[in-house]
């Protein structure tokens, strides 16, 4: 069974070499638009002027996506800001969803009085396929269109977020068109998180200067 598209993108921004996240807080913002761009796949969300809107009430069958679902049903925001959204906790339920499927560990340790979670990916031959998938897909030369969206997410993904492990800085510039593709891919499901997507790196910068949102 194919792993839901958070799992996927929590994975391919694990870096194997620190035995950890590449980065924690890129890593939120990544899982919150894969979440939003499967349940948009899925057709439980849809694009209205720009806002994510619930398609049809009713659980999505997935703890994770119900999450964001849930909190979807209950308010009205554009793609970027649902993105920005709850960001821990998205975080931090996808790694609870990876260790009870034994993916992953989570320790908890503190250290100067703050709490940190630990992880660690118990079988890393699953990071080194995805990471494969990614590059194949990006330098591949097949029509984006034949792409499964998800597939074409998590490049899309992987290039807003900068994770140089499958997207080095090279690839950005000579794939820019490819990559620009595969997001059009996020576009066509949904106008309005296909352009939050595009513009993921400027809100990463945002974020960093403390302008992210909660």
């Amino acid at each position: 069974m194919t792993q839901p598209l958070y799992c996927r993108m929590y994975l391919t921004a694990y870096d194997t070499s620190a035995d950890d996240l590449y980065d924690r807080t890129r890593t939120g913002f990544l899982l919150r638009a894969a979440v939003l761009a499967e349940l948009a796949i899925r057709g439980n969300l849809v694009d209205s002027d720009g806002d994510a809107l619930v398609a049809s009430p009713g659980p999505a069958g997935d703890p994770v996506l119900d999450l964001t679902l849930d909190r979807v049903a209950s308010d009205r925001r554009d793609w970027i800001s649902w993105i920005r959204h709850d960001r821990k906790e998205t975080l931090h339920a996808v790694e609870d969803r990876l260790v009870a499927q034994g993916v992953l560990t989570v320790e908890e340790k503190r250290s100067l009085g703050r709490s940190r979670r630990a992880v660690t990916v118990t079988d890393i031959s699953a990071v080194t396929a995805l990471r494969a998938t990614v590059t194949g897909l990006l330098h591949g030369t097949g029509a984006t269109a034949r792409i499964a969206p998800a597939d074409a997410a998590l490049v899309a993904l992987a290039a807003a977020g900068g994770i140089r492990s499958v997207v080095s800085r090279s690839d950005a510039r000579v794939r820019k068109d490819r990559i620009e593709e595969l997001t059009g891919r996020l576009g066509a499901v949904a106008p309005g998180l296909g352009k939050a997507v595009g513009g993921l790196g400027m809100t990463l910068v945002a974020a960093r200067g403390g302008m992210g949102g909660g």
